[in-house]
């Protein structure tokens, strides 16, 4: 058993999320929508440590380069189908002008964007995601005020 931090990204524009669907090569939850992000790897020190994580994933995945500040939204623990211990981070952060595109075809199968309500509709998307989505919608929505 091992126990793995993975840090996502709720990319917003507009009242819209970015999402992928994932590979169906990917181990877990294959062929189904997912926030953007990964598993933290860093081998040397750094600052900020899961932000970096949360800004290399993005670009990795979908060519989006995050220069602005990330939101924290949330953090959850579960134990994985393999019996992994899991950390799961969520970020926040607008899209800005860029267009994201599949950059890692191994991970991402495509780019979506959806509201929440569509997301709420979707059964390709987990209840996981549909969480994490609610949540940082909840915070846009009260910084907004």
């Amino acid at each position: 058993m091992e126990t793995f931090i993975n840090v996502d990204v709720a990319l917003h524009d507009g009242d819209d999320w970015i999402l992928i669907v994932r590979s169906e090569k990917e181990e877990h939850a294959a062929g189904m929508l997912s926030l953007v992000g990964g598993t933290f790897d860093e081998t040397n020190p750094v600052s900020e440590a899961l932000e970096a994580t949360a800004r290399r994933e993005v670009a990795e995945e979908i060519g989006v380069e995050l220069t602005g500040p990330l939101q924290y939204v949330e953090s959850t623990f579960f134990v994985s189908d393999s019996g992994d211990r899991v950390l799961n981070v969520v970020f926040m952060s607008p899209l800005g002008d860029q267009k994201p595109v599949v950059k890692a075809p191994d991970e991402v199968a495509a780019v979506v964007t959806r509201t929440l309500a569509e997301l709420e509709a979707d059964a390709a998307c987990p209840a996981w995601t549909k969480q994490s989505i609610r949540a940082a919608q909840a915070l846009r929505a009260e910084s907004r005020g």
